[in-house]
């Protein structure tokens, strides 16, 4: 075997190369050289652009993130954390449960369908890698302004790229939500999650041991979509004749998708597969890369023997390649030939095209010709790590100080009651039943819960009736008005939204959404809602198994609000005793539980009433959001409440609304002495609840809130067929369905 194109990179120092075309900085590119002790060749410069990359490496985010791990909470339950492919907790009876959350933003925006559908297939091959079989998907949305021409584009295509994707694999899609709001006109996020579950012994991890075990890669032939600035590494001439026109956005097969699941699963029941690694961003360059890495050898590759789809591809652009549905297995030699007749069962393309070494270098051959030879930790684990320089923006304070609780409020009963209907019909609070329902909710039969409810649920055991709830939250208007405080709020909302429904909170992912890192404001933003979510994460004891950084989300010199969307993962010993937020009993008590305060900074009545942001966000109390979970878990255990709804976007009315509306029931409400019916109706405050208690249950219920000492408020009943605010207004829930289920489906017409 010949060395030509490794020996000709070190005979030819001076040759120019396209470092700068593919995203590297001129100081990382004289680090690659020092790393190698030479100028790289056009396959490694290929693999450490993108390796090296923010979305791969971190390089602006690793300093911050690091709390995560240095403020983790003990945690009984936690069985694999942060660096894996996705976080792995312990929720009983032998059972494990892997989730995260991923963004797919940019492609979505250039290319809604695919970049939304190939989110989801990527977030599931990131389950599959951890042994674990993809049960439900969720999906956190953000974009522009719901009447802006450009969302009638992006929208529809995202929702039927998710349902088209999510649908085909045969997964319920159980929660996220949908938010609209101007600072996403030109970066929509677009996230997804997914969960999976299997016994603690089936456990996967992405490492290749074992000296001689062969490397498999599985799945999809590689095709030249997803490339990007990697297509111009034709060849070392850059050939400029070479064909580059490829789709920058990666292109799914969901079909391929679910074959690829079940060839793995049935693989790793006949314990065939050492390490697993998915092919995600950064395709083969990534898998090769991190399972040597992580690993107690080197690897060896033939790049000729991976199937492709284009028979033009370079090297490089195969190294790149993002196409989908695709994996990278080590097999024991002995057990390749059962792992490919698998694999032919389940018509998967296969083809051994490595092994790993007993030496520590990543050493790939193209034609014959060793194209990269590197230490391969230098290419997946030690990019270059920034402190960026970061500072509290000096419009926070102006911001702040334009104080929301000072807007101008309705007059009287009949400007109240406008208003309401005017909150509940805005994109934001109205239904959004039009998106959720181009998604397959109960598809395998095993979903309990799923949208509008405050949290998905899905039964894991059939006979024991055990299952897990997952919410996803975060509001990047409260984050604007301080990062520290949003995250906080983010955290605390899916921490309660879990527990209304009956779940205990274990552990959580996230996918954190910001502007440029280069700009010391967005630097500061981010870093405050690390250190926000780090520290209440310790306080509410829920670890942080993993998640995703998704930078350089702006228009220009106009960022995105920063929005930390964080999932919270609840188990429930018994999916019978789960509590819905429908009212659907008349004669059962209304409780309002928790402190209801002045809190109207970044709330949604500022933003559809007076379009204004400012103020300070809610406050946070998160030993009273524990305090509150408690309650809400034990009622449902035990009976005592027969709906939940968890207080948040909109306040109180707009959790009466969507309760009864669910219910088909009205509700009588009172208005506690002394207190503005106002603020009681659109205030935010944090840490609140509201539930439905037969009344055989009063008296044990109010024991149960005095002895914890959660205030509990009897504020009204469920009955007729209207929202009555007793002494104030009322509103047929003919009308509020009309105003709450029309406004999506009227804009996207």
């Amino acid at each position: 075997m010949t060395l030509d194109t490794v020996k000709h990179a070190t005979e030819t120092p001076d040759i120019d190369q396209p470092w700068a075309e593919l995203g590297l900085k001129q100081d990382e590119y004289e680090r690659v050289r020092e790393i190698l002790g030479r100028r790289p060749t056009g396959a490694e410069l290929a693999m450490y652009s993108v390796m090296w990359s923010e979305h791969c490496s971190y390089k602006s985010s690793k300093v911050h993130l690091k709390q995560f791990g240095e403020k983790a909470p003990q945690s009984d339950a936690l069985l694999v954390g942060i660096g894996e492919n996705a976080g792995v907790v312990d929720v009983g009876q032998g059972y494990a449960v892997t989730f995260k959350v991923e963004s797919h933003n940019h492609p979505s925006y250039v290319e809604p369908y695919q970049g939304a559908a190939t989110g989801v297939g990527g977030i599931v091959r990131d389950i599959i890698a951890m042994g674990a079989r993809p049960i439900a998907v969720v999906d956190p949305l953000r974009f522009g302004a719901a009447d802006h021409p450009d969302t009638k584009r992006v929208l529809p295509g995202v929702v039927s790229g998710i349902g088209g994707y999510g649908n085909c694999l045969g997964l319920p899609n159980i929660g996220g939500e949908t938010v609209f709001d101007a600072c996403y006109q030109g970066n929509p996020l677009v996230n997804a999650g997914a969960i999976g579950v299997m016994r603690h012994e089936d456990i996967h991890l992405a490492k290749a041991s074992g000296s001689g075990n062969k490397v498999i890669l599985y799945g999809a032939r590689t095709g030249g979509d997803g490339i990007g600035g990697a297509s111009i590494l034709a060849s070392e001439t850059f050939d400029e004749a070479k064909p580059s026109k490829r789709p920058a956005v990666q292109v799914g097969d969901p079909f391929q998708e679910k074959l690829l699941i079940e060839c793995t699963l049935e693989a790793f029941a006949e314990k065939l597969v050492v390490g697993i690694q998915d092919l995600g961003a950064a395709g083969l360059s990534c898998a090769t890369s991190e399972l040597a890495s992580n690993g107690s050898g080197g690897m060896r590759v033939e790049l000729d023997d991976v199937p492709l789809r284009d028979s033009t591809l370079s090297p490089e652009e195969i190294l790149m390649s993002e196409s989908q549905e695709r994996m990278c297995a080590v097999v024991e030699p002995s057990k390749v030939e059962r792992f490919l007749a698998i694999c032919e069962k389940w018509d998967v393309t296969a083809t051994v095209i490595g092994e790993v070494t007993d030496g520590d270098r990543l050493e790939i051959f193209w034609h014959g010709e060793m194209i990269v030879d590197v230490d391969p930790r230098t290419v997946a684990h030690d990019g270059p790590v920034y402190e960026r320089p970061y500072a509290r923006p000096a419009w926070q304070d102006a911001l702040q100080a334009d104080d929301a609780n000072k807007l101008a409020r309705p007059a009287d009963a009949d400007e109240l009651r406008a208003q309401v209907l005017q909150l509940v019909s805005s994109p934001n609070q109205a239904s959004k039943s039009w998106i959720t329902g181009q998604y397959d909710h109960f598809v395998q039969g095993n979903t309990v819960l799923a949208q509008p409810e405050d949290s998905g649920m899905i039964r894991i055991d059939e006979d024991t009736n055990l299952g897990v709830a997952i919410a996803t939250d975060g509001n990047g208007r409260f984050t604007k008005l301080d990062p520290y405080t949003g995250a906080q709020l983010a955290l605390a909302e899916a921490y309660r939204n879990v527990a209304a429904t009956g779940a205990k909170p274990l552990a959580v992912s996230d996918c954190l959404n910001f502007g440029s890192p280069e700009d010391p404001a967005v630097m500061w933003q981010f870093a405050e809602a690390i250190r926000g979510l780090a520290d209440g994460c310790l306080e509410m004891g829920t670890p942080v198994t993993g998640g995703n950084v998704s930078l350089y989300n702006q228009t220009g010199e106009a960022a995105i609000h920063p929005t930390p969307v964080v999932a919270v993962l609840g188990v429930i010993d018994d999916i019978s005793r789960r509590t819905p937020i429908a009212f659907a009993d008349e004669g059962h008590l209304i409780y309002l539980l928790g402190d209801t305060k002045e809190e109207l900074g970044g709330s949604a009545w500022s933003q559809v009433v007076h379009d204004h942001l400012g103020g300070l966000p809610p406050a946070v109390d998160l030993d009273r959001e524990k305090l509150l979970a408690e309650i809400l878990i034990s009622a449902s255990r035990d009976g005592m409440v027969d709906a939940a709804h968890d207080l948040s976007d909109g306040g109180l009315i707009q959790a009466l609304v969507e309760s009864c509306l669910r219910g088909g029931k009205g509700a009588r409400i009172v208005v506690p002495d002394g207190v503005d019916p106002f603020v009681l109706l659109f205030s935010e405050s944090a840490g609140r609840a509201i539930v439905a208690v037969p009344r055989s249950e009063e008296l044990r219920f109010n024991d149960m809130c005095g002895a914890r000492g959660l205030p509990a408020t009897r504020i009204g009943v469920i009955d007729g067929t209207e929202i009555d605010i007793q002494g104030q207004f009322s509103i047929p829930l003919s009308e509020l369905k009309v105003a709450h289920e029309e406004t999506i489906p009227a804009i996207l017409a």
